[in-house]
Order: C-alpha cells, then sequence, then structure tokens
C-alpha cells in the first residue's frame, strides 16, 4: 500500500476534526440525519433540469437578455419565481430591485430574496451569493444566447437556493441568512452589484425579519458564479471536470481549506485551481472582471466560481449544447456544501 502523502495526513486530520467538533451534523452528538440531509438535496439537481434552465436563459424568449429589453425582464421574471418557488424571502417587499445605469437610458433590475438564518432569533450575519442574468441580447441582427456566459450561473444560483431552502425545510438553522441576488447589468460596468452596494452602504438595504440595515459589517463572505457551465478551456491536466475558483487569499485559511474538504468528502472530485491557468496578472485582472469587484474594493471576502472564458464567451454560438452537465451538477454542489459550512458558524 503506498504511503500517505503529507496532503492525505491534513485532510484526514481535517476531517477529525470536524466530526469531533460536530460541523459535519454533529456527529460528536449523535445527529447523523443532518449528513443524511445533506446528501438526500444532492437529488435536487439533475442534469436534465439544469439543462431545462439554460435553454430557457438562452432562447429567443429572453433574446440574449439584454439589460432594459423585454427578453431582460423575461429573464427576471423567471428567477422570480424560481426565488418565490424556493421559498426566498424577498427584500424590502419585494424581490426586483430596480435602478437606471450610468447614461440613465436603461432600466435594469436586481433579482434578490434571503433564506434566513433563524426566524426565531435572527441573526444579524450575512452570505451574499450572486450570480449575473444579462448579457448582450442582439447586435447587428445576431442573437447572442449566453448559455454558458451566464446562464449556467443563474442555472447553478437557483438550484442552490433551492438545495437552501430544502435544507431549511428539513431543520437546518444556520448560523447567517443567505441573500440570493441575480444581479442584472454586469455587462454595463457592473451596474448592478454596484446598485446593490449603494443600497448596503445608504443603509436602504434592510433584513426581512428583523428589520435592520443589512452593513458591510454585517457581510461574511459573498460567492460569485460566473460562467461556470463549460469544459472548452480545460487546465493543464486537460480533465474535463475542473473548476477555477479565485480569491482563495480573501478568506481564512481554515474556510479556504474546507473547499478541498468539501470536494473529497462529498465525492465531487474536480480538479480545482486557484489561480486563472496559472498567471498571476491574469489571475488579478480576472478577479475584478465580475460583480464580486465592489465587493472586494470594500474588504468583503469574496470567491468568483468559473470554468472560464472560451472561444464561445460573447460569440453567438455560446448555446446550450456547449455546456457539459454532468461537470455543471458537481460544480453546483461543491458551491452548496462549501457555502453551506460558511453558513454554519
Amino acid at each position: 500500500m503506498p504511503s500517505m502523502t503529507k496532503k492525505d495526513k491534513k485532510f484526514k486530520i481535517l476531517l477529525l476534526i470536524a466530526a469531533l467538533s460536530g460541523i459535519y451534523g454533529g456527529f460528536a452528538y449523535g445527529q447523523e440525519t443532518s449528513i443524511y440531509n445533506e446528501r438526500a438535496v444532492q437529488n435536487l439537481v439533475w442534469e436534465g433540469k439544469l439543462q431545462r434552465t439554460v435553454e430557457f436563459l438562452s432562447d429567443s424568449q429572453c433574446d440574449g437578455r439584454a439589460t432594459g429589453t423585454r427578453g431582460g425582464c423575461e429573464a427576471a421574471f423567471f428567477i422570480t419565481r424560481a426565488f418565490r418557488k424556493a421559498g426566498l424571502l424577498p427584500m424590502d417587499g419585494s424581490y426586483s430591485m430596480s435602478f437606471y445605469t450610468a447614461d440613465s437610458l436603461r432600466c435594469g433590475h436586481n433579482i434578490i430574496g434571503m433564506i434566513p438564518g433563524s426566524r426565531k432569533n435572527p441573526v444579524d450575519s450575512y452570505i451574499i451569493v450572486g450570480a449575473h442574468y444579462d448579457h448582450l441580447g442582439r447586435l447587428g441582427g445576431s442573437l447572442y444566447p449566453g448559455a454558458d456566459n451566464n446562464a449556467s450561473g443563474v442555472a447553478a444560483l437557483t438550484t442552490v437556493a433551492e438545495m437552501f431552502s430544502s435544507m431549511k425545510l428539513l431543520g437546518k438553522v444556520y448560523s447567517s441568512s443567505i441573500i440570493f441576488v441575480a444581479f442584472d447589468a454586469k455587462e454595463l460596468s457592473m451596474a448592478g452589484s454596484e446598485d446593490l452596494w449603494k443600497r448596503i452602504e445608504g443603509k436602504r438595504l434592510t433584513d426581512p425579519i428583523s428589520g435592520r440595515p443589512i452593513t458591510r459589517e454585517k457581510i461574511k463572505l459573498m460567492a460569485n458564479i460566473d460562467q461556470i457551465g463549460t469544459s472548452l478551456s480545460p487546465l493543464a491536466s486537460g480533465r474535463e471536470d475542473f473548476m477555477i475558483i479565485l480569491g482563495g487569499h480573501s478568506l481564512k485559511r481554515d474556510d479556504h481549506e474546507w473547499l478541498s474538504i468539501c470536494n473529497r468528502f462529498y465525492g465531487t472530485s474536480l480538479e480545482l485551481s486557484g489561480t486563472y491557468y496559472g498567471s498571476e496578472n491574469f489571475t488579478r485582472l480576472f478577479y475584478t472582471l465580475s460583480d464580486q469587484k465592489v465587493f472586494v474594493s470594500h474588504k468583503v471576502p469574496a470567491l468568483l466560481f468559473t470554468s472560464g472564458i472560451t472561444l464561445a464567451t460573447n460569440k453567438t454560438y455560446d448555446k446550450p449544447e456547449s455546456l457539459n452537465y454532468p461537470v455543471l451538477r458537481n460544480r453546483i454542489l461543491l458551491i452548496f456544501h462549501w457555502i453551506e459550512k460558511m453558513a454554519m458558524y
């Protein structure tokens, strides 16, 4: 039998610590049902369902999902229905928060809802999970479907929301409330995420249970999902089942370690990279190109989950059939399990 590597030994030690501390559902207290529920909730994620979501958002009915267009509104309505069905609480009485872009010519709509950590004892800690839903619309009469960019991220966002809702129905209580945001106008200088931050700074975003403002110091972390559906730009190994996770440096070391632990414990077994294809310069650049940027600039720990830019990015052939749905499913499972661990303390 081959000897254990230092990495394997460290993983086993971390699992033992997790078991003894109860973070995997209370092993030390005999509450094995939580682990069962965590694995059972994976049944909510199947490839056909993900594909149908991507197909709808990439269809001519959504017409490329440009901000301020009828197609963009169709996508917003779809996400609102998904949030309502999952039982997310509307923020400030509505799932939709409107804003104008910098040129004041387009009205965008962030779609936002919350899974409360506890209804009985409202918590003052929040995790924000986001994905932009807008895309390029039609240019020169050609439709830009945006299947990977970013219908794939929206499919992940709505699925993770549904998974958390199911865990709450099973009696799970979290130490942090989880706010889900489908950002509009990412393609217009990230106007949607900028507007959300202005609401936070102005104390105009309030907890639907406590009524108290959600301020910067109450935001534990932000997780952004952008282009997560393909295997068209693999890492150096050539494996299809990979995921790029940028921003690990902004987390506490233990929080970052949980990515690898969850990846192994829950069997997703993805190849994970903490850099953008090994380049420090491109890693820094790519980390500033999506909606986590405004959170990073205000010192909020933030991760970007992605499968990278491909030759289909921002092209007319970024279509649903180019996505790798089995791998997308595993990426979503890892994101859910990691966020759940972060929400537990």
